[in-house]
């Protein structure tokens, strides 16, 4: 264990049971003060826990509290609720997000926080008519925005962002409070672009040189490598490594620690081609979407019967809109024909019922009933959809429960979704696991054609290598063509035939998987190729 006279936190044998499972074992590490601490583990290893631990969450407490103890600048802590974290110096930037759609950036910032102004009149009422100071308040939001040099506009509603402004918000509330000594960014780079990450990165280092100690979750282990001074590893709820930068440790190493074996990293992608140019399953012509942080414009697109095609581009250029606009989820316009027929926009039931299945970037919003155990949620729309586990008892047709929870088993079992038993409830899986359960919901409504967002956002890099075999194989094994959007160029090379790159809401391009990565830079910068096709 690391310590020396700038320790600002330290936790010692620490430990954490829900339900009768144990999530957390002896957990002890230090922080010092002006350090970036780098804590990586796959899905479910506990990384979360430990942190609202230390944030003193609702759902710590409700569950009997935690094992050992943490200490700040010395002293024990005891705290009852996480505004006492907060006024203590710790600050937590979590994985979903807290924010008021219809405030602006500046109002979310500084929310519980905002500068007043008071006239002849509240003076006379001892401040309750006290006005908001909206200029003070605009310019300690740029303060903070300047700080970690994001292009973000202050006066920008929140509803209306794009979701990696969306996560600079969150992350610049927490910046902007007086006071701080430790700040968590839970996988904050998750939803960003590969160079809004990279400004966030230079953000940290900020910080740290001003004396913020900072804990940094991420599953982008390049990201760790490059930025934290030490790293603690978990797996299985136990700390397995504990090493500085000094000490040296590559991507592969890490991975490694994380799973406790070899992490497979070749390409995923077959080598054979698919010889069925003229075998157009969808066809898309000037289809546009009305997707609040999303630029869908005229966009043209033919996809092939049984490929596995990618659709990637910059945050906000339209590749989240296509399949939120195909599906019914943003209103769309355009024309789009599925097996030569006319396909109806604004339907997610006509979609449904043509066999058609999206897993959604956004889980929580669209993707789950986070108060329904696993199985519900596995198997609840294809039982809505296709009539699956429902038989007859005297002419009425009820629920089979029991089918449910065997078909969701083979599931957990399959995709490795860390979970007490299908009977638990969403709401407690940790954000990849979630993210499992979206993917097997999908596959059980036994789709023709798969639209997947985002599919590995959130998830560890075995669990990730997991998820993109098991979208390779339901390809391959059933002959479902799948379209996946992705912010992440590398994954779409490793698996999919063919990329498509949306460029100011219309596709800049289509290039196969084997193309120089400079291609596919040049198309997200607005540069066509001459090797487009749609």
């Amino acid at each position: 264990m690391h310590t020396d006279n700038q320790e600002v936190l330290r936790f010692e044998n620490v430990g954490k049971s829900f339900f009768g499972n144990q999530v957390l074992k002896d957990i002890s590490f230090s922080l010092e003060k002006g350090k970036i601490l780098g804590l990586v583990g796959e899905n479910g290893a506990g990384k979360s826990t430990m942190m609202k631990i230390l944030f003193s969450m609702d759902d710590i407490r409700e569950t009997g509290g935690y094992e050992g103890a943490i200490y700040l600048d010395g002293v024990r802590l005891d705290f009852n609720n996480p505004m006492d974290a907060i006024n203590a110096g710790v600050g937590m930037v979590h994985q979903e997000f807290s924010l008021i759609p219809g405030f602006t950036a500046t109002e979310n910032i500084l929310l519980n926080r905002e500068f007043t102004k008071r006239s002849v009149i509240s003076k006379a009422f001892r401040g309750k008519l006290d006005t908001l100071d909206r200029r003070r308040m605009h310019l300690s939001a740029q303060e903070v925005i300047e700080l970690l040099g994001v292009n973000l506009d202050p006066d920008m509603f929140v509803s209306n962002m794009p979701v990696g402004h969306k996560q600079f918000v969150e992350i610049s509330r927490e910046v902007n409070r007086e006071n701080v000594k430790v700040l968590i960014f839970d996988e904050p780079t998750a939803v960003l672009t590969e160079s809004e990450a990279q400004v966030l990165l230079h953000a940290l280092r900020t910080l740290a040189d001003r004396g913020v100690a900072i804990i940094f979750i991420s599953h982008r282990l390049q990201e760790i490598i490059d930025v934290c001074d030490s790293v603690i590893v978990l797996r299985d709820g136990e700390l397995v490594k504990d090493v500085r930068k000094e000490e040296g440790y590559s991507v592969v190493q890490l991975a490694k620690w994380m799973v406790g074996r070899d992490v497979e990293s070749k390409s995923a992608r077959r080598e054979k081609g698919l010889d069925n140019a003229d075998d157009i399953v969808m066809d898309i012509r000037n289809l546009w979407v009305n997707m609040a942080g999303e630029l869908v414009d005229d966009v043209n697109l033919s996809i092939r019967r049984g490929e596995f095609l990618g659709v990637g581009g910059l945050a906000g250029q339209g590749k989240l809109g296509i399949p939120n606009g195909i599906m019914g989820l943003a209103e769309a316009g355009g024309t789009v024909l599925y097996d030569g027929k006319p396909f109806a926009l604004n339907s997610p039931k006509a979609a449904l019922d043509l066999k058609l299945a999206f897993v959604s970037e956004d889980r929580r919003g669209f993707g789950l009933l986070l108060d329904e155990p696993v199985y519900w949620n596995v198997t609840f729309s294809s039982m809505q959809v296709l009539n699956k586990y429902l038989k007859r008892y005297l002419g009425v047709r009820l629920r089979d429960d029991k089918e449910m929870r065997e078909t969701t088993r083979e599931y957990i079992n399959s995709l490795e979704i860390r979970c007490v038993s299908e009977k638990q409830k969403v709401r407690e899986l940790s954000g990849g696991n979630q993210q499992k359960v979206c993917l097997a919901r999908a596959f059980d409504l036994e789709p023709e054609l798969l639209f997947v967002s985002e599919p590995t956002r959130g998830i560890d890099i075995g669990a990730k290598s997991l998820v993109l075999q098991a979208l390779k194989s339901y390809n391959e094994d059933k002959g479902v063509t799948i379209v996946m959007v992705s912010s992440e160029l590398e994954e779409l090379r490793s698996i999919c035939d063919r990329i498509a790159i949306i460029c100011d809401g219309k596709v800049a391009g289509i290039l196969s998987a084997d193309e120089d990565s400079e291609k596919f830079g040049l198309l997200m910068s607005g540069l066509r190729s001459d090797k487009e096709s749609a």
